[in-house]
């Protein structure tokens, strides 16, 4: 896509992020008309996907810019624990785990589709493009492809420990970031775009959806039962839960990753299995879900009923427009042969999915979701699990947060498969 402006014309973060606000009315508004014209287009192109694509668009014209921006941090380490425990209060663990060991399966097969996807991704561009997989020493493709193994089996984490470990040229390393965002939001597009046709991918995989559909009826009939009409007392309770929660969540994580970095060998070293253990990032997140979880035991469960889950997700979608601008679409083409490599991937991973989904029957709402928590983590997760519905959005969070403990290991083998296939 064309740039525009040679520099963002729009730099103030108060300004961009009423941008992005707009974006998202605009959507929400749009959506909620069921004729015409904007009925026919959301029938095909999901809402959400379309909260990533405008603030993308916004960004690839030069408008606005990611790099000159700290939305995503605020939304990723503010409104995303903040949502995490929103979305967690009214969680029902028993009916989660009656969902079964399908959700793992598929959740485990994801990793598997990576670990092995990279390799044979180098394997198959080699054959007509050898010098996109070549290069020397630190300046090796294997070792930048490294960190999108990181990042989409674990999350940012990960992906910094295999920056760490193979010390990828940093001069470089932008192209592989590059390569990470646009694969990865253009597979979750895919992704939302399967979740209009459930129905029918069920159908066709065969799948028993019989758990699925208990959990969302005893969930919805909990909430209806509790609804109520929010007060303004509610709503300054439910401010103090998630954001007290934040608090705790940073306060604890900073402590306890400071604490295993200095002390713990296996933690400090970044070659470790462990090194994830290091991430604060990764400690807000687990922090955060279990004080939902605990507070779903307690009556604050009740104030679901004032609308809690909603909250929660409007903070998502906040997140979800500052993820959006991330993606300049104008540098898809750039380097096509590393692209071409990161879509040969993410094919292969899907293929996996894909192919376990149809052998085990497993819904389709498993194979989105266990694809999401490996590619996507934490922050996209529980987005496509809430468009399945809002009571299965901590099903993708307890995956998300799985997805940080397999991560560096997962990786680590996936780069040593990657530098064996770039010498073959």
């Amino acid at each position: 896509m064309y740039l525009l402006f040679t520099h963002p014309i729009i730099t103030n973060d108060t300004v961009v992020f009423g941008l992005l606000a707009l974006c998202l009315g605009f959507i929400f508004y749009t959506s909620s008309l069921k004729n015409g014209f904007w009925g026919k287009f959301y029938s095909v192109v999901p809402a959400v996907l379309m909260c990533y694509l405008l603030p993308a668009i916004l960004t690839s014209t030069g408008i606005i810019s990611d790099e000159l921006s700290n939305l995503y941090f605020m939304a990723s380490r503010y409104l995303l624990p903040a949502a995490l425990v929103l979305m967690t209060l009214s969680i029902d663990l028993k009916a989660i785990s009656n969902l079964g060991s399908k959700a793992i399966i598929m959740f485990l097969t994801g990793s598997v589709g990576i670990i092995i996807g990279g390799p044979l991704a180098i394997l198959i561009v080699s054959i007509f493009s050898p010098e996109t997989v070549g290069g020397n020493d630190f300046d090796a493709i294997w070792r930048g492809l490294s960190t999108i193994a990181g990042s989409w089996i674990g999350g940012g984490a990960n992906q910094a420990a295999m920056l760490e470990i193979f010390q990828y040229n940093p001069e470089k390393y932008g192209g592989m970031v590059l390569i990470d965002i646009v694969v990865a939001n253009v597979w979750m597009a895919i992704v939302l775009l399967g979740v209009g046709k459930t129905k029918q991918i069920d159908t066709w995989l065969k799948a028993d959806t019989s758990a699925i559909e208990t959990l969302k009826i005893k969930v919805s009939t909990f909430t209806e039962k509790i609804t109520r009409v929010p007060t303004l007392q509610d709503y300054m309770i439910l401010l103090s839960l998630a954001f007290a929660a934040v608090g705790a969540a940073h306060f604890f994580g900073d402590h306890i990753s400071t604490f295993l970095n200095e002390n713990v060998e296996a933690v400090k070293d970044q070659k470790s299995f462990l090194s994830f253990l290091g991430s604060s990032f990764f400690w807000m997140v687990v922090i955060a879900t279990t004080i939902g979880i605990a507070l779903s035991f307690t009556k604050a469960k009740n104030y679901e009923g004032a609308g809690a889950s909603k909250i929660g997700g409007m903070f998502i979608y906040i997140l979800v427009a500052t993820i959006g601008m991330k993606m300049d679409l104008g540098k898809v083409l750039e380097n096509p042969g590393l692209i071409a490599i990161g879509f040969i991937w993410i094919t292969i991973h899907a293929g996996l999915m894909i192919l376990m989904a149809k052998l085990i029957r497993a819904p389709y709402f498993f194979l989105a979701v266990g694809s999401q928590a490996n590619v996507g983590g934490a922050a996209s997760a529980p987005v496509v699990a809430a468009e399945f519905h809002p009571s299965l959005t901590s099903v993708g969070v307890l995956l998300a947060v799985l997805g940080y403990v397999v991560g560096t290991g997962g990786a680590l083998l996936c780069a040593y498969l990657m530098e064996i296939a770039s010498a073959l």
